[in-house]
């Protein structure tokens, strides 16, 4: 309806004037005796050129109307594009008016065009020659719009470094605006003519990489995981596809590793490596690893062998659980420590099983798991990349993290499922290895209990919201205390 109110106006001034051309010796006799031969004949001109210049108008609104799109969003989620591109449809308004004043100078003032056509053609060139980069920017313009390479709201990455987000496409330049805030201006002609990476097409994910280096006395299996479970963790990674870890090359320096991941931002993808570089950093830090450095001579020597004394030491100082403890305690606590290797897929606790230990994550990545209320089966949780039907994921777990604390310390069952997503280490912490430093210092009971309250209350209120039920009570540290005490005979 709304184009046929748009095209009723210029069709019917159209028709109003053509019938006034119709009737134009009629018009002529009796407006020539009143007014005169002069105005009379200029009435007939103004008549004769209004109509070439509305039935003009006519066909522009036409071409505004099939220019508009047809609306909706196509499968990918995005409006679908318009019929005929911008660019093409000002072309197509522009030739629509030329042939309106030809065709006045032609046939209503009765005017030669052939040599008008002839001279204008010969400015036309000598014109075209002055401007020919800008006409073949707005050329190259016309192609873009009628390939759709991009569109408006894309990322465009036109050479590294230099990437945006489509803000317009006009005759002469695509305008970009950077992660800046700036505006960058690229003639049409320059982007149709060389090679650009646009992240938004065919779909909004795609993948990205960072690449990471270190010693060839880093074991590969080891470095992989350790690189894996930094991508996994990084904010801005997309969970499916999985990230992955792959050797990329390996020189006198070290071994180079590509850390592939997915992400769904054009705009963010400076932000997403900056994370899942800060990520592998920290876990290459805990895991007593440097970057490699380059090397100035190359001599064979044994691969050296991490200290997992001190490692331990420090996966324990840097627990919150632990800092109540001296460090002739928390040395006697990591030499105790027992070291596990996870392969992915394995569950390190299950929920409702009896449990007398904690563990700390020196590598790896772990999610912890709930079942729902009304499910059968606790100890069925497996790692998967989707949500599971009956089966609630409360966190993810990186290294440095400790699980299985509450199990330590009351000797009350498992709360939760902890599965390994990538293959894992992680050091046990048993009630045996506790029991003779709370004997030795009973006072430490009262800060584990605090802290355990404090985390239980976080775990819980994390469950509840993903349930959508009230929000429980926070736990008071004093029943903690008094189960902890009693299961330690303090």
């Amino acid at each position: 309806m709304n184009a046929l109110r748009r095209l009723s106006i210029p069709a019917l001034l159209l028709a109003l004037l053509t019938a006034l051309v119709a009737a134009k010796p009629w018009l002529h006799g009796h407006l020539e005796p009143v007014v005169g031969r002069s105005l009379s004949t200029g009435f007939d001109i103004a008549v004769a050129s209004a109509a070439w210049l509305v039935a003009a108008w006519g066909g522009a609104r036409l071409i505004d109307l099939l220019a508009a799109g047809n609306g909706g969003t196509g499968p990918d989620g995005l409006p679908r594009p318009p019929r005929i591109p911008r660019l093409l449809a000002d072309l197509l308004r522009f030739f629509v008016y030329g042939v309106a004043v030809l065709a006045i100078l032609a046939f209503v003032l009765e005017q030669p065009v052939t040599g008008l056509l002839a001279t204008s053609g010969v400015a036309i060139a000598v014109l075209g020659f002055a401007l020919r980069n800008m006409i073949a920017d707005i050329f190259a313009g016309i192609a873009l719009n009628i390939e759709h390479p991009y569109r408006i709201g894309d990322w465009l990455e036109l050479s590294p470094g230099v990437a945006g987000r489509v803000d317009e496409i006009n005759w002469r330049a695509t305008r970009l605006i950077t992660n800046d805030g700036t505006a960058v201006i690229v003639p049409n002609g320059m982007v149709a003519g060389s090679r650009f990476v646009n992240y938004s097409r065919p779909n909004p994910s795609f993948r990205a990489s960072v690449p990471i280096l270190l010693d060839h006395e880093v074991p590969v299996a080891r470095a992989k995981r350790i690189l894996l479970s930094a991508t996994l963790c990084a904010d801005g990674v997309l969970p499916i596809p999985r990230p992955d870890v792959i050797v990329e090359a390996v020189t006198p320096n070290g071994i180079t590793y590509q850390a592939r991941f997915w992400t769904d931002d054009g705009g963010r993808v400076s932000l997403v490596r900056d994370a899942v570089l800060t990520a592998a950093l920290a876990n290459l830090a805990r895991a007593g690893i440097e970057p490699a450095r380059p090397k100035q001579e190359v001599r064979r020597r044994q691969p050296a062998q991490p200290d997992t004394d001190t490692l331990r030491r420090s996966l324990l100082r840097q627990l919150e659980l632990f800092d109540a403890f001296d460090d002739e305690e928390i040395a006697a606590l990591a030499q105790a420590m027992r070291e596990l290797h996870l392969p992915a897929g394995t569950a390190a606790v299950r929920q409702g099983e009896a449990g007398e230990s904690l563990f700390v994550i020196a590598e790896g990545v772990f999610d912890v798991q709930v079942t729902a209320p009304g499910s059968t089966d606790a100890a069925s949780i497996i790692p998967n990349d989707g949500q599971r039907p009956g089966v609630i994921h409360l966190t993810r777990l990186r290294p440095g993290d400790l699980f299985g604390e509450m199990s330590l310390l009351t000797g009350q069952p498992r709360s939760a499922s902890v599965v390994a997503c990538t293959d894992a280490v992680v050091y046990e912490l048993a009630r045996g290895h506790l029991d003779p430093v709370l004997r030795q210092r009973p006072q430490l009971a009262e800060r584990l209990a605090d802290l355990m309250a404090d985390r239980q209350t976080r775990n819980t209120a994390e469950r509840t919201r993903q349930q959508g039920i009230a929000p429980p009570q926070p736990v008071e540290s004093q029943a903690l205390l008094a189960r902890l005490r009693n299961f330690f005979k303090l």
